[in-house]
């Protein structure tokens, strides 16, 4: 019961934290924000 509960609460992060770096990189002004949003995502994670 425990484990289900943590196993449920990760996946609930996982989402929220997606759903937020989702709309970070879409208020990028241009391409070249975008990407430079998309190396940062990949070399640092989500930490915004």
């Amino acid at each position: 019961m425990f484990a289900k509960l943590i196993a449920c609460l990760n996946r609930w992060m996982e989402t929220s934290t997606q759903h937020q770096a989702d709309a970070w990189l879409a208020g990028s002004a241009d391409l070249p924000e975008l990407e430079r949003r998309m190396r940062s995502l990949d070399e640092n994670g989500w930490h915004h």
